[in-house]
């Protein structure tokens, strides 16, 4: 079904509607209904009985199944405090689980006109969404932009489809070629030759570990994926320069990269576009690790193994190189990559201890929407955390706060680190508050629309 045709359809069919019984004076709380979209997606809404107007369209993360459960909100804490402030909260599952954008532009959408043929027409509206749903949520931004006021996006993916897995590939490249695995990065035919691949890499970089070659070895990988030194929140955060601590902390963060997106996740997007969707072919590996944030650690450790760095830049550079599918590319590039176009305002904040969606992606965001024209309508914030989508309670509903009063105003207000945190410690004082001034490095291998010789 056309995805036009399903969102137009929504308003006429809508199934298996369940909701909880009705409040009463003694027991007053939110309206909770349960439904399914004639795509077969499902969707769940909250509506407090006092609602205040805003309906906020969550859209979740990258989701690899097989339960598909809807989501309307980022976690129950949140969610919470949000119904207790009157806001009206919606969100699909998408009709299929995975990189699934095609799915879930429309079944978000369709949700969000559900919820207005049954609550009626809410006086604002806000997409906002964490990771895999910072993309989607973008990607509303930009192709409905008449349906919402504004939009938040959460550690998310706005970097872009192509420009992820560019960014992607590097890393594994790297250590295929200097730690020496003959796994295939690319063309991964099934989920179980994805996983085998990743286990075998992950034997590899476990043993390269117990060596200083092989621990300089794997930061310089860590290095072309911008993964930070400090990416978890169960690790130290290591000194600026005790580059032995900072390379462990990337080890577990690159083995995560193996299990996770390099390999499974890659061959279901492979599946979806019809072929592979990056390449390296014209990469200088040296140019690119000139601009990486870590690129000091990794020549430190180099030194310290007795290692020339130049050597093993030059046998990446001499390496076989990937070529992508033009055909999976164009793909990519249509559903999943960005014009930078924006209408109304959107706000995306970032983690700056991102290992999965490094906040390196907030460069190519600005990039992106500076070229079309629309900085004014930018705004972007970072906590100083580790980990991925390792907000608080307080941070995210002060990120939410913040561009309300934009959409109110008309002006963006308050979005310096001390504002963001009194507001946040206001929305929230049990949990904590850590916007910091922070300006990332540049993204290393961007790919939006608003650049025309991005694409090959």
């Amino acid at each position: 079904m056309r995805h036009g045709t399903r969102i137009a359809a929504t308003a006429a069919l809508l199934l298996t509607l369940t909701t909880a019984p009705a409040a009463t004076a003694a027991d007053a709380g939110p309206t909770h209904v349960d439904g399914l979209l004639p795509s077969g997606a499902t969707y769940m809404m909250d509506v407090p009985t006092t609602w205040n107007g805003t309906v906020l369209l969550f859209s979740h993360g990258y989701n690899a199944g097989p339960a598909n459960p809807a989501q309307d909100a980022p976690d129950a804490p949140t969610k919470a405090l949000l119904l207790q402030q009157g806001y009206a909260l919606i969100g699909s599952s998408y009709a299929s689980t995975g990189w699934a954008v095609t799915d879930a532009v429309p079944d978000q959408m369709a949700t969000l006109n559900a919820f207005t043929t049954r609550f009626g027409q809410a006086s604002r509206t806000i997409a906002w969404g964490r990771s895999y749903g910072g993309l989607v949520t973008t990607a509303i931004a930009e192709r409905h932009p008449d349906a919402i006021d504004g939009s938040l996006s959460m550690c998310g993916l706005v970097h872009g489809g192509v420009a992820n897995w560019n960014n992607t590939l590097d890393p594994v490249f790297a250590l295929k070629t200097l730690l020496g695995s003959d796994v295939p990065l690319v063309n991964l035919p099934t989920q179980q030759a994805a996983t085998d691949a990743a286990n075998t890499l992950t034997a590899t970089v476990d043993s390269a570990q117990s060596t200083a070659e092989g621990r300089a070895r794997i930061a310089l990988a860590a290095a072309l994926h911008n993964i930070p030194v400090w990416n978890a929140p169960t690790q130290t955060r290591p000194a600026a320069s005790d580059w032995d601590a900072q390379q462990a902390n990337q080890y577990d963060a690159v083995k995560g990269l193996l299990k996770i997106a390099a390999f499974n996740r890659r061959q279901e997007a492979e599946a979806r576009a019809g072929g592979n969707m990056s390449w390296n072919t014209g990469i200088d590996y040296a140019r690119l690790l000139g601009k990486s944030s870590v690129r000091k650690e990794v020549t430190e450790l180099y030194k310290k193994a007795g290692l020339s760095l130049k050597k093993d830049l030059a046998t990446l550079d001499r390496a076989p190189r990937i070529s992508a599918d033009p055909a999976a590319v164009a793909w990519m590039s249509s559903t999943s990559s960005f014009t930078g176009e924006l209408a109304k305002p959107e706000l995306s904040i970032h983690t700056i201890g991102d290992p999965l969606v490094p906040v390196q992606t907030e460069s190519a965001l600005k990039r992106a929407v500076t070229a079309a024209g629309s900085g004014p309508l930018l705004r972007q914030a970072y906590v100083d955390n580790a980990g991925h989508c390792t907000f608080s309670t307080a941070e995210q509903l002060a990120a939410l706060h913040t561009l309300e009063d934009r959409l109110t105003t008309g002006t963006w207000r308050g979005t310096d680190p001390a504002s963001l945190n009194a507001r946040a410690t206001a929305a929230d004082p049990t949990t904590p508050t850590r916007y910091v001034r922070y300006q990332p490095t540049p993204y290393l291998r961007p790919y939006d629309l608003a650049h025309p010789a991005d694409r090959r």
